[in-house]
């Protein structure tokens, strides 16, 4: 799959509704190893490709869906209000 038609794809990847999908057709995320030696973009982008779907694949078993919010928080603010709402 060129990036080209990765790209383009990845709205319909953004959609999979996890309630259809066909588990068997899933990746297991264990199962995709990183190739730390590519430069990051390079690196996703072969995560990406053997994964086939970053937003909707499975985690030992479990369907995992990914989803994010456009509001300009990183994982990290969002984690960090997280735990300071625990303490």
């Amino acid at each position: 799959m060129s990036n080209v038609t990765l790209l383009a794809n990845m709205t319909a990847m953004r959609d999979t509704d996890i309630q259809t999908v066909d588990r068997a057709s899933l990746i297991d995320l264990r199962d995709v190893p990183i190739n730390k030696d590519l430069p990051q973009r390079e690196r996703l982008i072969d995560f990406v490709k053997r994964i086939r779907n970053p937003y909707c694949y499975k985690c030992g078993g479990i369907v995992v869906k990914e989803s994010f919010s456009n509001n300009g928080k990183t994982i990290e603010d969002c984690l960090e209000q997280y735990m300071g709402s625990l303490v």
